[in-house]
């Protein structure tokens, strides 16, 4: 069953609306074939273990998932659909009992039927062997593959034979990268490594060309180079125009966050900026500067939203003062390179800025005067603000959660303080297999859930560094009653 035009269309004008739809890619062969001498140039800190991630950790992923967004395909079905275990039919793109969802987009899918088009075919296999360097008589053979093989192959970099013909793109992932929805429009992001440049070009061709996005094509925003970038001199990352998802929040229909991060360059910022005021597709855009650091990588792995009140954010990059929390050897001339800045542009007037002293006196300003919040704007600190936790928990994502709806979240269950923490602000904590068995057997209602940490299995997954936030590109959320 193909995709095709969505009647709701797409719309995100908020962090923690009712998630509707989204988009996701589930893990490939390619992640098996990360090995340590290029994970780092692939962008992975670790290896992982292919089978446990699928099996024991993104499969829950994927089933509460569709217990949310689209429960016709797996209420009442799940002994049929786990009784398939060791054919992962349900799993596959490429498989005929494939699930299909409309709401639970698979990226693998959207790709393999834009392939089905001989002319796109044939342009993206073009592109993507420039890309990779290929002979010309393997990018024919390409060309002449079966559309649901090809877009395998694409993504894996492997030949039905097992053959590697290029590099796998293992943070294909963490789709929220490649792209991110602002109310009706999708801003199409520069990401800043070469890894992961032909995830970038794979997103490109499935927004301009499969019909789910067919009404919103003068909607989608690419990024340019400033102009006559190429003579410019030096080609380091100061001087490149980079912007990557995990950086953009949609924290109200009028206001966006964009962080300036390891990932995401002040050039690409102002670019960014310059397109939204430009399409008038917010009101204002907050700059967050975070330190330029790994750890970090994007602002959604320092800080996401709970609930319109409630945020879950990492202190020591936080707090008036912006300082990170180092041991006593910090050498001076890191901290300018540590401190977190915040300043915020208005389409009105954008050069009369405003700047915030920390990231909760931002946090609280859009709690309060964006989505109208009357109560105490409260925080949930990465590892119960207690070194060495907040760190060594935030490292494997506890501030990058992904709300299902408002109150409802979805984090990783090896966060132990973090956790005891959304308990001290009165959150039910639930495991994800048991949610799934109350789902199924008609205990829980999943509209009924609230104020809930949803914990998923994270041993394998969290070794790939992002969590559910990353791995996800929501598509249409409900708008807030922001008279609440």
């Amino acid at each position: 069953m193909s995709i095709k035009k969505h009647d709701n269309g797409i719309h995100v004008p908020n962090e923690i609306g009712t998630l509707r739809a989204l988009l996701i890619h589930s893990p490939d062969s390619g992640l098996g074939k990360v090995v340590p001498s290029k994970a780092q140039d692939w962008l992975f800190e670790d290896i992982v273990h292919l089978d446990t991630v699928r099996k024991a950790e993104y499969d829950y992923y994927l089933k509460v998932l569709m217990y949310f967004l689209d429960p016709g395909k797996i209420k009442g079905k799940l002994r049929e659909i786990d009784a398939e275990e060791n054919d992962r039919a349900f799993y596959k793109p490429d498989h005929p009992n494939f699930h299909g969802s409309d709401k639970v987009l698979e990226l693998q899918q959207l790709l393999a039927e834009i392939l089905e088009n001989e002319g796109i075919r044939k342009k993206l296999t073009a592109s993507v062997c420039a890309i990779e360097g290929c002979t010309y008589r393997l990018q024919q053979e390409l060309i002449a593959t079966d559309a649901r093989l090809l877009a395998k192959i694409f993504i894996s970099g492997t030949l039905p034979d097992e053959r590697m013909i290029f590099a796998p793109i293992p943070n294909l992932i963490f789709t929220r990268d490649v792209g991110i929805t602002i109310n009706n429009f999708v801003l199409l992001n520069k990401p800043a490594k070469k890894a992961r440049s032909r995830e970038t070009l794979l997103m490109r061709y499935i927004f301009f060309n499969h019909p789910y996005f067919a009404d919103y094509r003068d909607n989608i925003l690419e990024i340019p180079d400033p102009l006559q970038h190429f003579l410019r001199p030096g080609e380091d990352e100061d001087h490149r125009t980079t912007l990557e998802g995990g950086d953009v929040m949609v924290v109200s229909p009028g206001h966006v966050l964009i962080g300036c991060s390891e990932r995401t360059s002040p050039l690409g910022a102002n670019e960014a900026i310059k397109l939204l005021f430009q399409h008038e597709v917010v009101e204002k855009v907050t700059v967050v500067k975070i330190p330029n650091k790994r750890d970090f990588m994007h602002i959604d792995t320092v800080f996401t939203q709970v609930k319109r009140n409630v945020w879950v954010v990492l202190s020591s990059v936080s707090r008036q003062g912006g300082g990170v929390r180092e041991p006593i050897h910090l050498l001076v001339e890191q901290e300018n390179r540590d401190k977190t800045e915040i300043i915020q542009f208005r389409r009105e007037d954008p050069m009369q800025p405003k700047r915030f002293e920390s990231i909760e006196s931002l946090l609280d300003d859009i709690s309060r005067n964006d989505l109208g919040s009357r109560e105490e704007t409260r925080f949930i600190y990465s590892g119960n603000d207690t070194f060495p936790y907040d760190a060594r928990e935030q490292w494997t994502d506890s501030c990058n959660l992904l709300a299902i709806r408002e109150g409802v979240v979805l984090g990783y269950d090896r966060n132990d303080n973090t956790i005891q923490a959304f308990k001290t602000q009165g959150f039910e904590v639930i495991h994800v297999a048991a949610l799934i068995d109350k789902l199924e057997n008609g205990e829980l209602e999943a509209a009924r859930l609230k104020d809930t940490l949803i914990l998923m299995p994270s041993a394998e997954l969290s070794r790939a560094r992002g969590g559910f936030h990353c791995m996800s590109l929501p598509i249409r959320r409900d708008s807030l009653d922001l008279t609440v």
